[in-house]
Formats: C-alpha cells, sequence, structure tokens
C-alpha cells in the first residue's frame, strides 16, 4: 500500500472552520510556592475511607446524581426536578448553547468560556462592552435584543474577572424584556452565579418561578470542590428536559457524586470557610489601597482586581518570588486578579507586591 506524507496543512484542512482559528482556554499548571491565580478556594476537605470505600470502580455512575441532587435541593429549598448537574459549569454552558443556539450574547470582559464555546458551536457572539463602573449597559443589551435576538443571553454576577455583582435591577430589565412574547424577543437569560456564595446580594434564585426564561448556574468549585468538577444548572422543568435530551450519560463520575454528597453535608465548616474567605478579602482591599500605584475594585467574590502601572513587568516579577497571580491581558489591560488564599498566603502576597512595586 502506497504512503502519503500527509503534512499539518491537510489535517487543518479536515478541521471545521470554526475551530480552526478558536484559542485554547489556557490552564497549564505554572510552578509556584504561593498559588493565587485559578480562584479556587484556600481550604479542602480529608476524604476518609468510608467515603472511598463506598464507590463501585466497576459499576457505572448514578446517571441522575440522585443523592446529591437531593442533598443539594434540600439545602438550597428547591425541587430536584428543577436540578441539573455537569462536569463543571462549563459543560452545562456547552449543552445550553447547543440546545437553545445563537446567536449568544454577554457583556465584557467575563468569564471566557461562553464565547469560546460559542465560537466551537458556530454560533454568532454579540459581545457588549460594561459601563465605566464594570455595570450592565441595559440600553446598549436591549437595542441588540431588538436587533439580533439572541437565543440566549449569559450574565455572570459576581462577574469574574471585576468581581462585583451587576445592578440587580439592570438584570431584572433584561430578563423581563426576554420573558414576555409581548415584546416579541424571547431569549434564555442564564445568571451564572459561580461567586455567589462570597456576595452580600441574595442571587436570583427566588425569581426562577417567575421566569420561564431563566436559567441559575452555580457551581461547588469555588467552596472547596474543585478537583470534583460539580457545576449545575436551576431552571424549569421545560429547560431540564431539553437539555437532557444533549446530556452525555453517565457525566458525572462515582468518585464526585460520592465526595461532594459525603462531604457537601458540612454546611457548617462551608460557611466558616468563607467568612474566613470573606474577611479576608476585606483585609485585602484594605491592604491594596495602601500600596502606592494600585488601585484595586471592590469586589463581591473570592478574588480582587487591582489596576497597576506596567502589569506585565509587576506579574512576572511577583511570578520571579513565586508568586502567582492572573494575568488580565487582553481581557481587562493594565490588570491583574489575585484570589483570596489563607491569611499566611495574603501576607506573602502583600509582602511580595510591596517589594516588587518599588
Amino acid at each position: 500500500m502506497q504512503k502519503f506524507n500527509i503534512k499539518i496543512r491537510h489535517i487543518r484542512s479536515l478541521v471545521s472552520p470554526n475551530i480552526r482559528n478558536l484559542r485554547a482556554y489556557n490552564a497549564k499548571e505554572i510552578p509556584c510556592r504561593v498559588k493565587l491565580d485559578a480562584n479556587e478556594s484556600p481550604y479542602g476537605f480529608e476524604i476518609n475511607d468510608k467515603i472511598l470505600k463506598s464507590i463501585k470502580t466497576n459499576r457505572y455512575p448514578d446517571p441522575e446524581a440522585k443523592t446529591l441532587k437531593k442533598i443539594i435541593a434540600k439545602n438550597l429549598r428547591l425541587n430536584p426536578e428543577n436540578i441539573l448537574f455537569g462536569n463543571g459549569s462549563d459543560e452545562l454552558i456547552y449543552y445550553l448553547i447547543t440546545v437553545f443556539g445563537g446567536p449568544v450574547l454577554y457583556p465584557v470582559p467575563t468569564f471566557s468560556m461562553y464565547g469560546i464555546i460559542s465560537q466551537a458551536l458556530g454560533e454568532k457572539r454579540i459581545e457588549v462592552p460594561l459601563d465605566d463602573e464594570f455595570d450592565l449597559d441595559t440600553d446598549r443589551i436591549l437595542s441588540l435584543i431588538k436587533k439580533e435576538k439572541p437565543g440566549i443571553i449569559f450574565l455572570s454576577s459576581p462577574n469574574n474577572p471585576t468581581g462585583n455583582c451587576f445592578s440587580a435591577d439592570r438584570i431584572l430589565k433584561i430578563v423581563e424584556f426576554t420573558s414576555s412574547l409581548v415584546t416579541g424577543h424571547l431569549s434564555l437569560v442564564v445568571i451564572d452565579e459561580a461567586y455567589q456564595p462570597f456576595s452580600s446580594e441574595k442571587g436570583f434564585l427566588p425569581m426562577l418561578s417567575d421566569y420561564k426564561n431563566l436559567v441559575i448556574l452555580r457551581t461547588l468549585s469555588k467552596i472547596g470542590f474543585a478537583g470534583l468538577r460539580v457545576g449545575f444548572m436551576i431552571a424549569d422543568r421545560e429547560i431540564i428536559n431539553e437539555v437532557n435530551k444533549v446530556r452525555l450519560p453517565f457525566n458525572l463520575n462515582s468518585v464526585s457524586q460520592s465526595v461532594a454528597s459525603a462531604l457537601i453535608k458540612n454546611t457548617n465548616i462551608i460557611k466558616l470557610h468563607i467568612g474566613l474567605i470573606t474577611s479576608e478579602r476585606e483585609r485585602l482591599l484594605n491592604e491594596l489601597w495602601g500600596i502606592k500605584g494600585i488601585k484595586p475594585y471592590p469586589s463581591e467574590a473570592n478574588f480582587i482586581l487591582f489596576r497597576t502601572k506596567n502589569s506585565d513587568k509587576i506579574y512576572y516579577r511577583l511570578l520571579k518570588k513565586g508568586v502567582l497571580v492572573r494575568n488580565m491581558k487582553g481581557a481587562v489591560n493594565g490588570c491583574l486578579r489575585v484570589t483570596i488564599g489563607t491569611k499566611k498566603e495574603n501576607n506573602i502576597f502583600i509582602k511580595t507586591l510591596k517589594e516588587v512595586m518599588k
């Protein structure tokens, strides 16, 4: 059989056009002594032998994650039928865009996966810049809804990477405008509340029954379970049924289900950890305000965005000293983002930042 020398350009010609020019989400590991770049909790949980022994490695996991679903439904006072799990919220974002299609509208800067997944699925992306206060430009958004008729709208509140909650009245205005057939602009509105546990705002769960086009995304990743990859959406039963049509079978593995089901019952410890993080966030915010050349932004999340001159140089100087933060170049130019760590980690960060700012 004759062999052909297949070159890279030949392989690329087989790739779908919308994938060919897509930039992959860069989640590489960078060696450091203090890791404050990924919005993880600094507090984890020990997994005892009893939990591990309960896992049957030769059997497929519960396809509906019924035990975990009941626990979360009880904690949030929800009907289990209104909950659907994903392998992290990313998977659910993928499913939602697959089912409801585009165009996909979202403010910028925000969580990058809305745009990446939209492009991967070949859907038109409508990016609307936030205003000077990092809040929603409601007039612009409503105008684009009328013109573009998006299938789905993503609103991350508290927003990553800015850290603030969008004004509740502005969010509600968008939800109401897209929920009535009278306006002729019906769209699915997804409020991503990944960072809601750290916020002083109540969130939008209480309004779920009032608006059939409203979806809430939550995750366990930010409260100490990032390694389990457990995200979930809360929505009307009809939306859950439609998304279930494309959900891959057994998408939440047995280890994640068993560990999360056992450990999420430790509500007092989880609340304690959240309290420690929010307390450190306020302390860190005050410390940053006291450093010349640093402008921090108020946060309702487990991280703080701050602006500084020569942000690239500051980022690499911190990294050289073993402190890893997130360089927001390309999303919020001139800014870095620091995750709230333990008191010890935060002290090292502040001390090192002062040194590199000299």
